[in-house]
């Protein structure tokens, strides 16, 4: 999870943690945990975060690419 990304791309499209809890239907307090790695984004919560703020992909944010 990189929140700082997470929280770039949210500035960038002017949408508050505010209105990310309430788009998710999540309280404040759990979205923080998920930010800060200490649970975990569902796939159902992935999915609607990427098409809230018109991703093209979770790649980056949610997960990283590792080459070997």
């Amino acid at each position: 999870m990189n929140k700082a990304r997470l929280e770039y791309e949210m500035n960038l499209r002017h949408v508050s943690k505010s209105d990310m809890c309430a788009m998710l239907g999540i309280s404040r307090s759990a979205f923080y945990r998920k930010c800060n790695g200490e649970s975990e984004f569902t796939q159902s919560e992935i999915q609607k975060i990427v098409d809230f703020l018109n991703l093209d992909s979770p790649m980056g944010i949610f997960f990283t690419e590792k080459v070997s």
